[in-house]
């Protein structure tokens, strides 16, 4: 028997294809009648920065950084849900909460799944090509790994779409 979905972590880098991805989450809270747990992770300053500057300095710029980015997200979750409205009701009522957190997104995605109790991790994948995710790796395929949980990787399609909100 394939468990029941609950809650569902949608990770974002505000980027065009972390929106599409958003668009499969919303759909799947709806028909699982489940919430969804969005999280936004703020990469950390290099050592060379913090190094140069003060750790209140420091405070201060991921304070400002995740008031910025929380507001980002609320907005446009507003303006994707007035747009998708139609076909998916009462989009923005699926939203349990907004993470904003500081860390590398991997960590910080597979650490908010267990603390928030996800059953389910929706992401959008740039597929950045071969060579790239060789050599550099990619948060998707990292995700898709180390966790133990159903994980919907999404791709950019092919065809132009153009949605605002959530980096579209």
């Amino acid at each position: 028997m394939i468990p029941q979905i609950r809650k569902i972590l949608y990770a974002t880098d505000l980027s065009k294809n972390s929106g599409f991805a958003f668009l499969y989450a919303t759909d799947l809270a709806q028909r699982h009648e489940s919430k969804i747990v969005i999280l936004h992770a703020i990469e950390p300053l290099p050592p060379i920065v913090r190094f140069y500057g003060s750790l209140d300095e420091e405070s201060k710029y991921y304070h400002i950084e995740k008031n910025l980015d929380t507001q980002v997200i609320k907005n446009q979750i507003q303006g994707f849900c007035q747009k998708v409205d139609q076909e998916i009701r009462a989009c923005s009522q699926l939203v349990s909460s907004i993470l904003v957190r500081v860390g590398h997104p991997v960590e910080e995605i597979l650490n908010a799944s267990e603390e928030e109790d996800c059953d389910v991790i929706v992401l959008g994948s740039h597929g950045k090509g071969f060579l790239k995710q060789t050599f550099l790796g990619s948060v998707s395929r990292s995700v898709l790994d180390r966790t133990r949980k159903p994980v919907f990787i999404v791709p950019l399609p092919l065809e132009a779409f153009n949605i605002e909100g959530l980096g579209m």
